[in-house]
């Protein structure tokens, strides 16, 4: 903290200086046990006689606001209750649209039998190969001078094209990939570059709540698009829709892929309107039945789609890294929005991952992803045909971390429901928040942080915690 000893004042230095050591102790800015500078040094940081500050500092020790120890110099007493202040008013208010999206920050409590959604497993990282790659970033490497460019490093986006060519079919090379701290920034720049106050974005229903709110925060007016089991309802977009945002490969929730004639028709419409695509393609790597389609960006034939991807779920979400594929004509305006909203990643971090990738490790990595993700998916699936067929059927999905299930009960009080399990340790997802309308009710179990050797008892757990005519084999559960 900083003090200041007015000039003029030299009847009172040793008085104001406490007044202001007190202020900070009851501020709660100078903590009980914290150490108060030694005396000598700041005698002369300030310019007064040592007598002056001993002098402050004895009255402190008097008054119970501090304490001397030894060998430690005086530290601030323990006990001192810092002052409640009350905050400063303000007539500054934000926009209508940003005070609509303020929620009270409620932390993500882990639980025993952890099935919610969106989340890898963070033991499943390379801790030890990461460590050893981002150590060789900063030895005796010379720091260069100035900003890395907005579009990040060119043999990471280099590594990235090439395995997105050859894993999902992305037509691409490293000028066509912009990195972003995650897909949520991917989304910001689209939105911010294409989209203005006002227009017409439409979304999936249920679909993705960030990019919803993202899209109100811009000022967008957001046209809810039903989904079936073939994906988003073409025929039902609106007309002046400036953009479209999908999940055609995995969507989220309900897990279901996006058939090729609704494909080809979201294509043929986005063209007919002059309208953009916003394709999520966040889990694509986790692919456990078929062949997965080809991702609208390679179908696309008149520049339309904009493909968005990330490595929080095969790598770290504290990595922040995710990309952008977008066609030439954007280009250059996404690499200004993004300069101007943070100018670049950090270096060293994609450095560390186009190593990753250059040494094979990120391919090993996925593979052992890609075997342990199936193995706890079939777990789950046979546990909920187990334990709750009579209660929940599973939307059909082939990929990803979850599984949506649909409620074969209509009476059935899934929040309720949900509660009860958590109480016994479950901690599961409703399908309804993630709705705009009334959508199929049900619930989403996540596989990504809960061991496959728990996933059993915790099905169990879930299926006793229903009211005891529903559960299975009870008389009335089917």
């Amino acid at each position: 903290m900083e003090l200041e000893i007015a000039p003029g004042r030299q009847g009172r230095l040793s008085r104001d200086l406490y007044q202001q050591l007190r202020t900070a102790i009851l501020d709660g800015r100078l903590a009980a046990g914290e150490p108060l500078p030694a005396s000598r040094a700041l005698a002369a940081k300030l310019g007064v006689s040592r007598n002056t500050v001993l002098g402050a500092y004895g009255r402190l020790t008097a008054e119970g606001f501090a304490s001397g120890r030894a060998g430690a110099g005086t530290v601030v007493a323990a006990g001192v209750a810092a002052e409640v202040r009350a905050p400063l008013g303000s007539d500054l208010r934000p926009r209508p649209a940003w005070q609509a999206l303020v929620e009270p920050v409620a932390p993500a409590l882990p639980a025993p039998f952890d099935f919610r959604l969106g989340a890898p497993d963070p033991r499943l990282f390379p801790w030890d190969e990461w460590r050893r790659l981002l150590g060789r970033q900063f030895r005796g490497r010379r720091p260069k001078a100035g900003y890395p460019p907005p579009e990040g490093d060119v043999r990471l986006r280099t590594a990235l094209a090439r395995h997105l060519a050859a894993s999902r079919a992305v037509r691409a090379s490293a000028d066509d990939v912009l990195l972003c701290a995650g897909a949520q920034q991917a989304f910001d720049l689209v939105v911010r570059v294409l989209v203005e106050p006002g227009e017409t974005v439409a979304v999936e229903d249920p679909g993705y709540p960030p990019v919803r709110q993202l899209l109100l925060a811009h000022g967008a007016r957001v046209v809810p698009v039903p989904v079936d089991r073939e994906g988003l309802l073409v025929a039902a977009l609106p007309d002046g829709a400036r953009l479209v945002y999908v999940t055609p490969s995995h969507q989220f929730p309900l897990g279901v892929a996006m058939s090729l004639p609704r494909r080809m028709a979201l294509l043929e419409w986005s063209a007919r309107h002059g309208a953009a695509i916003l394709e999520d393609d966040y889990d694509s790597e986790f692919r456990f039945e078929g062949r997965s389609l080809e991702p609208l960006q390679s179908l696309d034939r008149r520049g339309r789609v904009l493909y968005v991807g990330t490595l929080s779920k095969v790598l770290l979400p504290t990595l922040r890294l995710g990309y952008l594929v977008a066609p030439a004509s954007v280009r250059p305006a996404l690499r200004a929005a993004r300069r101007l909203s943070d100018s670049h990643g950090p270096p060293e971090v994609e450095r560390a991952l186009a190593d990753l990738a250059e040494d094979g490790l990120f391919a090993r990595h996925l593979r052992r992803l890609h075997r342990i993700y199936r193995s706890r998916r079939a777990r789950l699936l046979s546990s909920v045909e187990r334990e709750l067929a009579s209660v929940l059927e599973p939307w059909p999905a082939a990929a990803g971390l979850h599984v949506a299930l649909r409620c074969r009960v209509e009476d059935l009080d899934l929040a309720a429901w949900a509660t009860r399990a958590r109480a016994s340790g479950v901690a599961v997802e409703l399908l309804g928040p993630y709705g705009i309308r009334p959508t199929t009710p049900g619930l989403a179990l996540g596989y990504g942080l809960i061991d496959e050797t728990r996933i059993e008892e915790g099905v169990r757990r879930l299926a006793a915690a229903l009211p005891p005519r529903r559960r299975q084999g009870a008389p009335g559960g089917g």
